[in-house]
């Protein structure tokens, strides 16, 4: 590209060059020539009034005026050359006062006729070279052709610069998006200052930010799928062992009940995948009341086995009011996990009118969290709960927060937006 741009910078000056320039040396050199006849008449007129007087008086001079060098004078009387240089003869006859052009190929000539106006009593003849005024055009032209060249180097120094400064940005261009391809969606791109290509950079940087967060969220999905999905797979195995035990008359309501946790285990995934993929939750709204109710029934269970409870506290005012509902369900199910994995006692979940939100409370009667948020994706050492994290950032997806409002005894406090009410 730089080659292309400099190559066609150069031509462009010199054709431009070429264009003005020849017609402006043609014009030269007839300037030059135009210039020597003018300066031929006024020789001759000078010459013509030295020698008038004594050729009136039927002298001959015995010298003729000096017209500079390259200038040759010459006086005839009666076609005979008298004084000065030139041809020993002439042949020419003018008429009194009259000036006439003799060109020869190698000389400018001019004949002036000498008298009193009635009669002529001599010839003055001037000549010049051609070679002089040729000489003149040729130093004239060479200075041309000089400050052409000068010119053409100008246009080639300053196509370079241009053509670096166009081409660099792109050419970074470019290896942005071989590294983009390559996996690397860290790279940004220069600002060249060149509007055009600073959009192109601007695109580039937004798409590498795009594929960068994709990226992020599929494999954020491996880590946190694996979590989420064990509960939904602990009460499955759970149902199908119990189910071992029992006759085969009494073997269809804990096949309905695996078949219950398979779907809860299916709605986990879609969710999961909703999230990972950064597309708008397929399940739609819900209402809170029953979305929680769900989680009692889930989870119950489960607290029982390990000789706790789970208590639910959804006001009748809150209960029908519309949430997302994969973001609640997968929300509360993390906390829930984390009460039955790392807490004591009584987990408690309990729901408050937040006006436009709601609030959603779950706390547990175990030691509490010490150190570093747990809500924060840990780099080493011991995890209070994997999911945390993966909650955090349902909730913020869809404008809503989640912290941990008191330490001990653990309580993290939800707050989502709500959509309107069921009718």
């Amino acid at each position: 590209m730089r080659g292309r741009i400099v190559t066609l910078a150069v031509s462009a000056a010199v054709l431009a060059i070429v264009l003005f320039g020849v017609p402006l040396g043609v014009a030269v050199a007839g300037y030059y020539v135009d210039d020597a006849r003018a300066s031929l008449e006024q020789g001759a007129d000078t010459a013509a009034l030295t020698v008038v007087p004594s050729l009136l008086r039927g002298e001959v001079p015995r010298a003729l005026p000096n017209l500079g060098a390259g200038t040759s004078v010459a006086l005839y009387v009666d076609g005979s050359r008298r004084a000065g240089s030139g041809p020993s003869r002439l042949s020419a006859s003018l008429a009194p006062d009259e000036v006439v052009s003799a060109d020869t190929s190698s000389e400018l000539v001019l004949m002036a006729s000498v008298g009193d106006g009635r009669r002529v009593v001599g010839i003055v003849r001037v000549a010049t070279s051609r070679g002089s005024i040729y000489q003149r055009a040729v130093l004239t032209w060479l200075v041309m052709a000089g400050l052409g060249v000068v010119a053409v180097a100008g246009v080639w120094l300053l196509a370079r610069r241009q053509a670096r400064r166009l081409a660099s940005p792109l050419e970074d261009l470019s290896g942005a998006a071989y590294e983009l391809g390559a996996g690397n969606f860290t790279v940004t791109t220069k600002r060249s200052g060149i509007a055009e290509i600073d959009s192109v950079g601007a695109s580039l940087d937004t798409t590498a930010q795009r594929l960068s967060d994709l990226v992020a969220r599929e494999r954020a999905f491996s880590a946190d799928a694996s979590h989420q999905l064990r509960t939904p797979l602990a009460g499955l195995r759970l149902e199908l062992e119990a189910a071992l035990d029992l006759p085969d008359s009494e073997l269809r309501p804990s096949i309905t009940a695996a078949l219950v946790s398979a779907d809860q285990l299916a709605e986990t995934v879609t969710d999961l995948l909703d999230l990972a993929r950064d597309v708008p939750a397929r399940a739609g709204l819900g209402p809170v009341g029953s979305l929680l109710t769900q989680h009692e029934r889930d989870w119950g269970g489960l607290l029982a086995d390990q000789g706790r409870e789970l208590l639910l506290s959804v006001p009748d005012d809150v209960a029908g009011r519309l949430v997302v509902a994969p973001v609640l369900r997968q929300i509360v199910a993390v906390l829930v996990d984390n009460a039955l994995r790392h807490g004591r006692g009584t987990v408690t979940i309990a729901v408050r009118d937040l006006g436009a939100a709601i609030g959603v409370d779950v706390s547990d009667e175990g030691p509490g969290v010490n150190g570093d948020d747990p809500l924060s994706r840990p780099a080493g050492g011991v995890r209070h709960g994997i999911g945390l994290p993966l909650a955090r950032r349902l909730a913020e997806a869809e404008s809503g927060r989640l912290w941990l409002a008191v330490a001990v005894p653990p309580t993290f406090t939800l707050v989502l937006p709500t959509h309107g009410e069921t009718g």
